[in-house]
């Protein structure tokens, strides 16, 4: 009789699932009082009292880190990319004036490395505690013959809380108001199709310096999380709006939060460029609307404010560790961004 089938053989090996599982169980230790089990569980228990909050409302998100994921584990950066995946999350429900609560995640895999996916579940675990929220929980995916071996795809989803009179959704804004930039560290989590691509044709590029480092060390930074520094900005009545800079930049984001009879005008001489963005423009021979549609060029997040609190929001976020600058202004129109001037490279 010929050798019959199995689960392993298949490529599936539940036990060192199962050990990846008691691992991870170590991570998601907590010590928020809502969450009201551990790892095991059919689905998480997360209480929903929110003490201080009027009229609480959920804000609910899910992202995952496009193909800087394949990047960051060809480059041995899996904890890394673990930091962008949970930053992004935040940074898309803070503009929304919400507070982190809890994550889950999702790691599929052609075939289940025990340490690689216990340390991207520990690396998600700390980027949570590092915003005081908490990984609550997920779902671990061995998939041979969907996946190769050594590819993993990551995603997570994300549940904040904002009070229904707090919510900031740009609805306040209105002309005069001035929009301000605040730094990036480099390329957050957009583009890398196109550096791939790049780095695929030019392979010495990995290795350029920028700025006294080589250029997959800058690119590979994981993406800025703003909640600490901006949340004490979020009962701040002449904070109007803000926009997260993802791909689509300036155009793609910013018009996202716009109310009827006002646009958003961007004045691209003003924005502070940096230098990863230029080698990657010089090496790639990519036009500037193409830059300015792929990247953040230097701007992780956009704030929209009163006038007259532009220079107490700056010193407030250059108090946090966050540059802030004036880029642009509201004025009348019909919800679109505008664009005027040149970037200077």
């Amino acid at each position: 009789m010929s050798e019959g089938f199995s689960y392993k053989k298949a490529g599936v090996d539940i036990s060192v699932a199962d050990a990846a599982k008691r691992e991870m169980a170590k991570s998601l230790e907590t010590s928020d009082g809502r969450v009201l089990n551990r790892l095991g569980a059919f689905a998480s228990l997360y209480d929903g009292k929110f003490d201080g909050y009027e009229h609480p409302i959920l804000v609910l998100k899910m992202e995952e880190p496009g193909s800087k994921q394949k990047l960051a584990v060809q480059y041995g950066r899996v904890g890394s990319v673990c930091f962008d995946l949970i930053n992004h999350l935040i940074d898309d429900i803070i503009v929304m004036g919400a507070k982190p609560l809890a994550v889950q995640d999702v790691i599929i895999c052609g075939k289940l490395e025990k340490r690689v996916v216990t340390e991207m579940v520990d690396a998600m675990a700390r980027a949570c505690r590092e915003q005081e929220c908490s990984l609550v929980g997920g779902e671990t995916s061995e998939q041979p013959g969907v996946l190769e071996s050594g590819l993993y795809v990551l995603a997570a989803a994300m549940v904040g809380v904002v009070d229904k009179p707090k919510i900031i959704d740009g609805s306040k804004i209105q002309k005069g108001d001035v929009v301000l930039g605040v730094a990036s560290n480099g390329l957050h989590t957009n583009g890398y199709s196109l550096v791939r691509a790049l780095l695929t044709s030019q392979p010495n590029l990995a290795d350029t310096r920028v700025e006294g480092e080589r250029f997959i060390d800058v690119i590979l930074r994981p993406h800025t999380c703003y909640y600490k520094a901006f949340r004490g900005l979020f009962d701040n009545p002449a904070l109007h709006g803000m926009a997260h800079i993802t791909g689509g930049g300036f155009e793609g984001n910013l018009n996202r939060i716009l109310p009827a009879g006002v646009n958003a005008l961007i004045d691209l001489a003003k924005v502070q460029v940096l230098p990863v963005f230029k080698t990657i423009r010089q090496a790639g021979k990519v036009d500037d609307a193409d830059m300015l549609h792929t990247f953040n060029l230097g701007v992780g997040m956009t704030l929209v404010v009163a006038a007259d609190a532009v220079d107490a929001v700056i010193q407030h976020l250059a108090g946090q560790g966050h540059k802030s600058y004036p880029i642009g202004r509201i004025i009348d129109g019909d919800r679109t961004v505008v664009c005027e001037n040149r970037l200077n490279w």
